[in-house]
C-alpha cells in the first residue's frame, strides 16, 4: 500500500446526511470506515476514484464519505482546550489578534487563586503577552477588557464556528464539498 492510500480519510456523515461534527471535522481513517462498512454498521455514500483494495480473494473501493445509518445526536461539548479556541474563534479575547493554536493559551478570567473555577463561564484564549500582562489579576486591576464574555457553547454553536473559520484546501477531499456545503446560499 502506498503512502497516498495510507493517509486517506473518510468523510462522516450523520443520518441526516450532515457532519456528524465540524468541530473537528468528523473523519475517520479509511479503514475503520471500511470496516464499519462491510459490517453494515454505515452506508458508504461515496468512494475514492480508481483506488481499491485488495485482500487474497476481494478488491474493494476505498470509501471517502459514509453515512451512520442511525441519528447520532451531541449533547454537550467536551471541556477541551481546542474546544475553547474554537469557541473564541482562535482569537485573543483581551486584543483580539488571531492567533494559530499553538501560540494561544488560556486564561482564567476570575483568578483560580481568588476562587475562579476551570468553567466554561471563566476561561478564555489569550495571547501570551495579555496572559502575562493580566496575569493573577481581576479584570479591573489589569486594565484589560474582554472581548466578549465566556460562555458554554452548545455543540450547533461550535459547528457554526468551525464552518465560518477558513479551511486549506488539501484538507477538504472533492468528494466530501457537496456534503459540506449543501447549505449554503446560492451564488446568484
Amino acid at each position: 500500500m502506498n503512502a497516498h492510500v495510507a493517509n486517506l480519510r473518510t468523510l462522516v456523515l450523520n443520518a441526516d446526511m450532515q457532519p456528524v461534527s465540524w468541530a473537528p471535522l468528523s473523519v475517520w481513517n479509511w479503514q475503520d470506515a471500511l470496516v464499519a462498512v462491510l459490517q453494515d454498521r454505515v452506508i458508504q455514500v461515496k468512494t475514492y476514484d480508481d483506488i481499491e483494495i485488495h485482500s487474497a480473494s476481494q478488491s474493494f473501493q476505498v470509501p471517502s464519505v459514509v453515512a451512520l445509518k442511525s441519528y447520532h445526536r451531541r449533547k454537550k461539548v467536551a471541556f477541551t482546550r481546542y474546544h475553547l479556541f474554537l469557541r473564541d474563534e482562535f482569537t485573543c479575547q483581551y486584543c483580539g489578534e488571531r492567533l494559530p493554536p499553538q501560540e494561544l493559551t488560556f486564561d482564567h478570567v476570575n483568578p483560580r487563586s481568588k476562587g475562579g473555577e476551570s468553567v466554561w463561564s471563566n476561561i478564555v484564549a489569550s495571547c501570551s503577552a495579555d496572559n502575562l500582562r493580566k496575569g493573577n489579576r481581576s479584570l479591573s486591576k489589569s486594565g484589560l477588557n474582554l472581548r466578549r464574555q465566556p460562555f458554554e457553547p452548545s455543540p450547533y454553536q461550535l459547528d457554526a464556528i468551525a464552518r465560518r473559520l477558513p479551511k486549506a484546501k488539501n484538507e477538504l477531499h472533492n468528494t466530501w464539498l457537496d456534503f459540506l456545503y449543501w447549505d449554503s446560499p446560492l451564488e446568484t
